[in-house]
Order: C-alpha cells, then structure tokens, then sequence
C-alpha cells in the first residue's frame, strides 16, 4: 500500500527482490558508519596524558591545587563529578619546596595508630620533610581531592620525586610541562655580568671615594 505524507514504515527494512532478506537502509547504514569514525575521537578524549611539575621553591599547597584539578579531570571540557577523567601527574624537586615565614617548625602533622594507647604522635613539618622528601606534598594533594571512593584511584596517578630524576618509560609519556605557581626568584650569583651593568643605579660613588 502507497504510505501517506506523514507515516512511516512499520520496520527499518526493506525486502530485497525474489530473496526476502531484510536490508538496512542507506541512511541507517550511513550512520552506523559514522559510529565507527568516532572510536578515534573518542580515544583521543579519554585518554591519559602525562604533565609535569617542577616543585623547587614552591609552597606545598600551591603545589596541591594544580595537582587536584589535573587528577580529577577538572581541565577538560567533558568533566563530570563522577567519571573517572583525570590525567597523570608527575611532580619534581618535592625535596627544595619552599614554606612561607616559620612553618618548618610551627606546622604538625598528627598521626594516631587508633588501636594501642600513647599511639598519638605528633612531628613538624622539618622532621617529616627530612624523613620523607615526597609526603608533605602527597598529604596536601591527598586533602585536596574529594572524599569519596575516586580518592584513591586519582592519588595513583600522582608520582613525586624528591629531585629531577624521572624513569625514562615516564619521561617518554611526558606531553606539557605545567608553568610553577610562582616566579623563583634569582640567586645574586646566578645573575650574568651584563644583567649587573644593565641594573639601574641609585647612586654612582665618585673616582676618590674610600668606602670605610
């Protein structure tokens, strides 16, 4: 029977002539093509990259905010609270990160062992540094993240190391490097003879000036 302007077939199919073998449609065909040209894009969109950081003569925390939004996926416009999005971050020099006034000595860490009594113990943040050059940045990443079970799964793909030396399969995965939080300042020594002689000058002493 001849269809109407504004009905459809029953089924997406049609008989092929004298076989009886039902045949898609060249438009849902087209688009089952087209399903499989998105498996790259769809890849490329998941997929895990690796960053690196360089933590010399950077506070911990500014440290841990740039790595809590790499690990939770935050950077990608695809984000949701609950996939599993992040990517991978590799963290340098955790040994020269750098506190701001007196913290080495005035900031506790606190630990209890939760079963046996006297198990509360209590170290600074210069103790814990000097046993463990990696754990002041990992715990400040580590309270960072959300509290719910991806905790975990994003804390594996943080990789501190208390210097420059990185494995060569991680160096070779390595795609940005993240800019530090904040500019280090030069050593006088570090500063070439040119950079001197360019420095403005407040006051030029004279030939005969004897300096006491």
């Amino acid at each position: 029977p001849r269809l109407g302007l504004w009905e459809r077939p029953p089924f997406p199919f049609r008989l092929s002539a004298g076989r009886g073998v039902p045949q898609k449609r060249g438009l849902l065909a087209a688009r089952a093509m087209s399903s499989y040209s998105k498996a790259a894009q769809q890849w490329a969109t998941f997929a895990r990259a690796w960053y690196l950081l360089d933590a010399k003569m950077q506070p911990p925390g500014k440290i841990a905010e740039i790595c809590k939004i790499i690990l939770q996926g935050k950077h990608k416009p695809v984000y949701h609270a609950l996939s599993d999005l992040g990517d991978h971050v590799v963290v340098i020099n955790t040994r020269h990160i750098a506190f701001s006034g007196n913290k080495w000595e005035q900031k506790v860490y606190s630990s209890h062992t939760g079963r046996y009594p006297n198990g509360f113990k209590q170290v600074t943040a210069a103790q814990l540094h000097k046993k463990d050059p990696t754990v002041i940045v990992k715990l400040a990443t580590y309270g960072m993240l959300p509290k719910n079970l991806l905790r975990r799964t994003m804390m594996q793909r943080l990789h501190l190391f208390p210097d420059d030396d990185i494995p060569e399969d991680m160096r070779k995965n390595l795609v940005e490097y993240l800019p530090q939080p904040r500019k280090v300042p030069k050593r006088l020594n570090e500063y070439t003879q040119e950079e001197i002689d360019a420095f403005p000058r407040l006051w030029t002493p004279p030939q005969d000036f004897q300096w006491k």
